[in-house]
This record gives structure tokens, C-alpha cells and sequence, in this order.
């Protein structure tokens, strides 16, 4: 004989549309995540300031970096300021038209930024910008 239970028999059900919902923002926000990153191809250091700072287009760039000490940093790679010239002429070798970004701290001395400037355009280099933050 069958008794039935006052318990209905309801079947465990997966719902999928909340597993769809947590997917497609897991989705965006990898994909948003990964569009802001950046490569940065210089040292950390404190950029100065400029109120008519506007981003720059940092594909296929090559980056120098003067730190507040006086440093030379190619690409994240330390260097002493006799090494660069021969550098950035194997940089003009490599590339036809390379794109160089000074990286510098807002307290770096002046005079080392200007020898890196020197040393591009004997080596040919005319594409060269120097980083900034948007002053607040």
C-alpha cells in the first residue's frame, strides 16, 4: 500500500539564471581590469605636475628613467651615463623610428634629463616626450 507524504517530492532545481548574472560580471570586470592595465616599462618614480598633460600613446615605447639621485634606468635597466649614447644608437638600429618617454622624478636633477635629451637627438631619435601627472 502507498501512503502518500504530506511532503510534496519537489525536485532540487538549479536556477540558472543568477549563475548567468554573476558570469557576465565576472566577465566585465576582467575585461575592464584588463583594458586599464598599462605596461609600464620605466622605473616608479614621482612625476611632476603639468596642467596641459595629456595621455600619450604607449605602444612599442621605450622608456628612460631618472631617478632623484641621478640614476639612468633603460627599460628598467640600470645603466651608467657613458652606456646610454651606445644604447640608444642599438635602440635607432633595432627600430626606425623608436618612440622614447623621460621618465623623471619632479626632483631629479635638470642637468641629467638634458644630457638624456642630448644623447637622443645625437642618436637621432626625434620622437621623445616627457612624462607627467595631471596637475590637480
Amino acid at each position: 500500500m502507498n501512503i502518500p507524504s504530506l511532503r510534496s517530492r519537489k525536485r532540487a532545481r538549479i536556477e540558472i539564471i543568477p549563475l548567468i548574472d554573476v558570469i557576465f560580471f565576472l566577465l566585465a570586470t576582467f575585461m575592464m581590469v584588463s583594458l586599464s592595465m598599462v605596461k609600464n616599462n620605466g622605473i616608479k618614480v614621482n612625476l611632476p605636475a603639468a596642467a596641459t598633460s595629456a595621455p600619450q600613446e604607449h605602444n612599442d615605447r621605450t622608456t628612460i628613467s631618472v631617478t632623484k639621485d641621478g640614476d639612468l634606468f633603460f627599460n628598467k635597466e640600470q645603466m651608467q651615463p657613458g652606456q646610454l649614447p651606445a644604447r640608444l644608437t642599438q635602440l635607432k638600429v633595432e627600430q626606425s623610428d623608436p618612440k622614447v618617454f623621460i621618465n623623471g622624478d619632479e626632483k631629479a636633477f635638470f642637468g641629467a634629463a638634458v644630457e638624456v635629451l642630448d644623447d637622443l637627438r645625437q642618436a637621432g631619435i626625434t620622437k621623445v616626450a616627457i612624462d607627467t601627472k595631471l596637475k590637480p
